[in-house]
């Protein structure tokens, strides 16, 4: 199950090069073989059309934005500002849809705009960001004291899917560095990956299989404490099928929620009911279902960009597993946001009555139809800002209203940001002209 190349748990190793992830440039950080495909592409000047401008950074580029205020609470940091609140209220159609918005472009002088924050919606894959949050979580308390100990056994650290990983449609991408060769396909239950691995796999595809198997993981961690790091597949069996199913299902449900409820983010404003595979429910039950709110993301989001999530290279380190180094989709595909680096998850829940209508299809459903998008966005001129979008519009695949909604808030901001630094330019004048004593 593990294969650690020969290291005791009882060795700290401080690995020589520091760590640094994950961009396209990260590959020789993080041991993702996809990165190695695309940067071998940019590297020969092979044209790929598939992602925009935006999703060139390097390692050093990407940082987290409200460093400078982390200190400051939620209830500080998430004030509406009236104005900013009214011109984004005016975008949204009908009580379908709810939102979250900060802007965040002058950590200093932040702009908060609200919509139906309170309300619940199912988050279907964005759920996924709380799986990383638990693996991080209980990774950091294996290595307390090194992170660059915690990013070598993400590195080094391969489990095999099992049954756990299996029965997802969403394909992953597979490179073989040898063959240079890039498949496609579903999670089987042979595979054999990096923990790193499983998590770009569950974060750039969203692929459900690889949610179950980190989620698994971060169980095993709560359970075997250091022992982890020994754990074969033998061990992990016995461990599933000789343990009572409520006591698993109570497990799974504290090791997913309760880092969230440590960042202050209630019950009912983000929990995670169970696990994204059907395979291991004979032995994990789910508990008390699945709710999200754009102020329970929003809040996830700015501990984020404050490096408060465990601590500052944890934080760090889970923005770059969300930068966009993918096609990008729903509210991402905006042309808005081309030359932007977003930091990304989207997520989609929905059912269909066919007796009312034979012909309802996916993503819009008509009984409900949830679909959610949370996004950082980062601009060149220096508009950074956050978005928390949830709705559920049925009958209608809203990929293209998120878009749309994307577009306009970014117009928005935008066109704030620019009237915002031509106003400071003139009072800078005015000062100047004042000071020289010149009109």
């Amino acid at each position: 199950m593990k294969n650690l190349f020969y290291i005791t748990i009882t060795l700290c190793i401080v690995i020589s090069f520091g760590f640094i992830s994950y961009p396209i440039d990260g590959y020789e950080s993080t041991g993702i073989s996809r990165l190695y495909h695309l940067r071998k592409m940019q590297v020969d000047s092979v044209p790929y059309k598939r992602i925009p401008a935006g999703a060139y950074l390097n390692l050093e580029d990407i940082k987290l934005n409200l460093k400078s205020r982390s200190k400051d609470s939620i209830n500080t940091l998430l004030k509406e500002d009236d104005a900013f609140t009214k011109e984004m209220r005016a975008l949204f159609p009908g009580s379908g849809y709810s939102a979250a918005i900060l802007d965040m472009s002058n950590p200093g002088k932040l702009r908060y705009a609200a919509f139906r924050e309170d309300v619940g919606y199912q988050p279907g894959s964005v759920g996924k960001l709380a799986v990383l949050v638990a693996l991080m979580t209980e990774l950091s308390k294996l290595c307390p004291d090194s992170w660059d100990q915690r990013a070598f056994y993400l590195q080094h650290t391969r489990v095999t899917s099992g049954y756990w990983g299996t029965g997802d449609h969403h394909t992953i991408p597979v490179y073989d560095i040898e063959k240079d060769k890039l498949t496609k396909r579903r999670v089987v239950a042979s595979d054999e990956f990096s923990l790193y691995e499983w998590l770009d796999h569950m974060a750039s595809v969203s692929n459900n299989g690889a949610a179950s198997v980190v989620y698994r993981e971060a169980m095993l961690m709560r359970a075997f404490g250091s022992d982890y790091f020994f754990l074969n597949q033998e061990k992990t069996e016995a461990f599933f099928k000789e343990t009572p199913r409520d006591s698993l299902t109570n497990l799974a449900n504290m090791v997913v929620n309760q880092p969230l409820r440590d960042m202050g983010i209630s019950e009912d404003d983000w929990r995670l009911g169970g696990l994204f595979t059907r395979g291991p429910e004979k032995y994990v039950g789910r508990k008390g279902g699945s709710i999200g709110t754009p102020k329970g993301l929003m809040t996830f989001l700015v501990k984020l960009e404050q490096g408060e999530i465990v601590d500052h290279e944890t934080s760090l380190e889970m923005k770059r597993l969300l930068y966009s180094t993918d096609r990008r989709i729903r509210y991402a595909r905006s042309p808005r946001l081309d030359s932007a680096a977003v930091y990304f998850k989207s997520g989609s829940f929905y059912k269909c009555d066919r007796n009312k209508n034979p012909n309802c299809s996916d993503y819009a459903g008509n009984v409900f139809n949830y679909m959610n998008s949370v996004i950082i966005v980062e601009h060149p001129n220096g508009t950074k800002y956050i978005v928390c979008l949830m709705s559920n519009v049925l009958n209608k695949n809203s990929a293209g209203a998120h878009m749309y909604l994307a577009s306009k808030i970014d117009d928005i901001i935008n066109k704030n940001n620019i009237e915002s630094k031509t106003e400071v330019r003139e009072e800078v004048y005015k000062e100047d002209a004042e000071e020289s004593g010149t009109n």
